[in-house]
Parts: structure tokens; sequence; C-alpha cells
């Protein structure tokens, strides 16, 4: 397998992702020119920190898609399954949106500022059919992506990234909203155009490959077998999401609550940027591994990879780049921006250590081991939380903190996964690998 092989095949994934992580500071940087900016960016922070919490569990619809839809009757049955996940996420953000849970989650577990939490509300009101469109088009992208149509995964972000961003900005101009409504209604729409995009773009698969009347030779794929392949993918996704809140919480009990949970969001939107290319590598690696003798060459461009993605967020973080986008683009405040830009540093092995995890994660779930990857965020879990417990504790600064708890959760992570991935294929010794072929 050559090299740029995997390149063209990886490339309209990173591209999905990269313009779908464009979609938040898109929606902040309107934000931050409307009124009372610091209150509302931080209110939109955590309804969008809540709300891929919710969301967390059919993440991996699209790992799951992609490896086990083959015919009509897997398509079928994993579409029901997606189904099931959309009432239920649904109905628990009706739950936090419109009842008394919201001032128990919000205000009691998450400690949010009374001044923003009155904001979160009613965004959370408007992300109510949030899960269930993430759901459908994950869904359905894995389907593309199982059928070697990763250009239309691309696509279909990029309608969503131009309808949320182009609405956001037509909203800002022309009413008077609070920004997270704006930000919230936009987030919204957007991901509802991509879930139509997807629908549309699937239809000719279901007309050929996935036709009622095509043969197939794989086994029937029974809802049991489906549960138990996604069960520790969704363990894994609620883990890694849970995350934000995590450093939401501590944010908001540790030095300048307010300004960090501000600047938190647009730090956190730098680090999707910058780990959009790490976010594409498990699909890739799912559809290209054929056999041994090809974790060499997909290793290979995993590790290169990682060296890129160090060298590009260091050429951000050290030159004026980083400037231009805080204060110019974003238009942050002098105090929150300031924070933003000091606390970058802290954050520079973080995407490159990503690419390696979910270099992994892929390896594991092509060999269906993906007890092994919910195990290995375990550990990432329990790594992030106990470097946050000992920041509030010590009261440490803020967002450092946060940066070395992600840091140091992810390449503990790394560390189980090689460790599976090892015994499941030889990855890390061509011999072996060549003996195994």
């Amino acid at each position: 397998m050559r090299q740029r092989d995997i390149f063209w095949f990886w490339l309209p994934l990173f591209a999905s992702w990269l313009l779908m992580t464009a979609e938040g500071p898109i929606v902040s940087a309107a934000i931050n020119r409307l009124p009372n900016e610091v209150v509302m960016l931080a209110a939109q922070g955590i309804v969008v920190s809540l709300s891929v919490t919710i969301e967390s569990p059919i993440i991996n619809l699209l790992a799951t898609s992609t490896a086990l839809v083959k015919d009509r009757a897997s398509f079928l049955q994993v579409r029901r399954f997606a189904i099931h996940w959309m009432i239920l996420l649904t109905a628990i953000t009706i739950l936090i949106a419109f009842t008394p849970v919201f001032d128990l989650v919000v205000v009691r577990w998450l400690g949010t500022p009374e001044a923003v939490a009155t904001w979160v509300r009613p965004g959370m009101q408007i992300m109510t059919l949030w899960s269930a469109a993430i759901a459908w088009r994950r869904f359905l992208q894995g389907v593309l992506i199982a059928f070697n149509q990763p250009r239309k995964m691309a696509w279909g972000t990029a309608v969503r990234l131009l309808t949320s961003g182009g609405l956001v900005i037509l909203l800002a101009i022309f009413t008077d909203w609070p920004g997270v409504v704006n930000g919230s209604t936009a987030l919204m729409v957007g991901v509802v155009a991509e879930a139509i995009y997807a629908t549309v773009a699937v239809r000719p698969l279901l007309q050929k490959e996935l036709a009622a009347n095509q043969p197939t030779t794989e086994p029937a794929l029974t809802y049991r077998d489906l549960f138990w392949f996604h069960l520790p993918l969704a363990g894994t996704s609620v883990m890694i999401l849970l995350v934000q809140p995590l450093v939401t919480f501590s944010l908001a009990r540790l030095d300048r609550p307010t300004e960090s949970l501000a600047a938190w969001p647009v730090v956190f939107q730098v680090m999707l940027m910058a780990r959009a290319a790490s976010f594409a590598l498990p699909e890739a690696v799912i559809a290209l591994t054929k056999g041994p003798e090809t974790y060499q060459p997909i290793r290979r461009f995993s590790l290169t990879l990682a060296g890129v993605v160090a060298v590009a967020i260091a050429l951000f973080t050290f030159s004026p780049l980083a400037r231009l986008y805080l204060f110019g683009i974003q238009d942050m405040t002098a105090e929150v921006g300031g924070l933003a830009q000091s606390s970058l540093i802290y954050f520079l092995p973080f995407p490159a250590l990503t690419v390696i995890s979910m270099w992994l994660r892929g390896v594991l779930i092509n060999g269906r081991k993906t007890t092994a990857v919910n195990v290995a965020m375990v550990v990432n879990m329990i790594v992030t939380v106990v470097v946050l417990a000992a920041g509030l504790a010590g009261q440490w600064p803020g967002l450092p903190t946060a940066a070395v708890a992600l840091g140091l959760a992810v390449l503990a992570e790394i560390f189980y996964l090689g460790w599976r991935a090892h015994r499941l294929w030889p990855v890390f010794s061509p011999k072996l690998a060549t003996r195994s072929s």
C-alpha cells in the first residue's frame, strides 16, 4: 500500500473534520462582536459542552457503521439502532433543557456563575434536536465511508459550515438576539442541513450496493451483536466528551473563573482544529486495513502525520498567527485573549499525541477489540481527574492545569492502546509483520 493511496483516502475525511472544527470559531467570532460578549461566550461554551456530552454515545456510530454495514440487512439493522439512540438522547436533552434538572446539572454540578447560567438554558432549549441530527448523519457518513465515498462526507460538512456560518453572521447583522441564541440557532440549523445532505447522498447506494435484491455472503448482523460492538465505543465517547465538562467544572473553581470560562471555548476550538487530522484517522485505518501487510504503511503514515501536526501547532503558537487569530479574527478582549494566548504553549504536545492515539484506536476497532478502546479511555479519564483534582487542591492556574491534565491523560492512553495493539498485530516490528503476512 502506497503512502499516496492512504493520503488520498484520508484527505476528504480530514477536510470534513477541518470544516467541522471551523464552525465553532466562526460562531464565537460572531458572539465576540455582540453585546455582553464575555458572558455570552462562556454560556455558549457550556451549551456546546453539554450538547456534545449528551450526544457522546452516538459519536462513534461513524466507526460502527463503517465497520458493520456490508449489505441491505446490516444497513437496516444499524439504522434501527441509530433511531433508538436518537429518541433516547432527545429525551435526555428535553429533561435537562426544560425541567428543574437544569439547575442541578448546570448550577450545582458544574458550578456555573449565575450570570452565565441564565443564558445557558435558552441555548440548550434551541439545541433540543442536536443529538438526533448528529446520530442520523454519523450513521449515514459511516455508510458512505464503508463504500469508499469519503468525499461525500466532506461535501456534507461544507454544507453544514456554510449554513451555520452564514446564518450566525446574518443573525448578528439583522437581529438583536443575544449572542448565545444566535450561536445555538446557527449550530442547530447547520447540523440539520448536514443530516439532510447525508440522506440525499446515500440514496444511490440504497438503489445499487444496498438494494434489497443484492446478494450477500455476510453473516446476519444481530441487534445483540451490534449492541455489544458499539457499547464500548459509546462508553469511550461518553468519557471523551465528559472531559470538557470536567475542565469546565475545574475552571469555574480556579483563579479568574469568568475569564477562564470565556477563554476555554476558544482554546478548545484551536485544539479541535489542530486535531482534525487525527480525528480522520480511525475510519481510514478501519477501511484500509486488509491484513498484517497493511499495518506498516498505515503506521508510517500516522507517525508522519503526528510530526506534521506537531510542527504546525508550534508554528501557530509561536508566530504572529496566534495573536492575529485571537485578537483579530476572534476579536477577544485584552484580558481574555491574553489568557488564551499565554495558555496555548501548555497544549503544544496534545494534538500530535492525539494522532497516535487515534491511529491505535483504529487498529483495535478494525480488530473488533472495542473493549480495549473503552478501557484505554478509562485510563485517560482517571489521569484527567487526578490531575484536575490536584489542580483544585493546590489552586493551580486554570488553563495550564487543563493542558497538563489532557496531555498526561492521552499519553497514558497511548501506552495502553499500544500494548493492546501490539498483542493484536505486530504493528511495531516490520520483521514480525512480514512473517505474519
